[in-house]
């Protein structure tokens, strides 16, 4: 069974279409979303629409400041995300209105499929908890997080794509040639941003995982399009639309 594992999509329709055409390439037989999938980007109704067919789609931490105060954001964030609600409160009366905010609100923060563990954050803090990469220097958090894993995880939430060892270990995907095969070690695995990669590269990131075969996908989107749709409402900062040409 080939899945798709997407996430951090952040209402940035523009990639989430090229990365489901990229998908459609693949031979994937299911496609599993971990969250995020409005905050900061201009199309907030049209991305849940679309994660609507997801096999799984977990709650983030932006999913879940829209419907509750936001907590923890920073100002540009949280303006995002007042305008995201105000999105699916006013602009589409009716079936769709209440169809939108009825799936994220019954959207779970963690799924675990036999030795599959998926969630937004971590194993520890479902929805809220980052894992950089530089964490690999903290080995305590490192070592409560995966005593929490029954052996692989994945996870988004940081927007940057790579692999964690349980011997405190980062394995970028370029460093790794994009493919990582798992074995018996616990890994948590980062399937990076479909709509915000913050390592860099401007490309959506998402994962195939086909038996014990990981792949990281890289899709290049019309990011000046997306650029263009934020820059044009005042309640979305341009700074958030300038990230995005280098992956930041």
């Amino acid at each position: 069974m080939r899945k798709a594992i997407i996430s951090d999509i952040h209402s940035n329709l523009e990639s989430l279409e090229a990365v489901l055409a990229d998908i459609a390439t693949q031979n994937v037989d299911e496609i599993y979303c971990l969250g995020d999938i409005v905050g900061y980007g201009p199309n907030p109704r049209e991305c849940i629409d679309r994660v609507m067919d997801c096999r799984i789609c977990l709650l983030g931490n932006h999913d879940q400041g829209a419907m509750f105060d936001p907590e923890g954001f920073n100002s540009g964030a949280e303006r995002a995300i007042f305008w995201t609600r105000n999105q699916l409160e006013n602009s589409s009366r009716g079936p769709d209105q209440h169809r939108r905010w009825d799936f994220l609100g019954e959207l779970p923060r963690t799924c675990q499929e036999g030795d599959l563990l998926f969630v937004h954050g971590s194993a520890r803090n479902p929805l809220n908890e980052y894992v950089f990469p530089e964490d690999i220097y903290n080995r305590r958090k490192l070592e409560k997080i995966f005593s929490l894993i029954p052996r692989y995880a994945f996870q988004g939430h940081t927007h940057v794509p790579g692999v964690f060892t349980e011997n405190c270990n980062f394995l970028s995907p370029e460093t790794i040639d994009d493919e990582y095969r798992l074995g018996e070690e616990k890994v948590m695995v980062n399937v990076g941003s479909v709509g915000q990669p913050r390592d860099g590269n401007p490309r959506s990131c998402y994962c195939v995982l086909d038996g014990d075969l990981l792949q990281f996908r890289r899709v290049e989107y019309p990011v000046e399009q997306t650029i263009e749709k934020i820059y044009a409402v005042p309640e979305l900062d341009n700074f958030l639309g300038d990230r995005l040409r280098d992956g930041r």
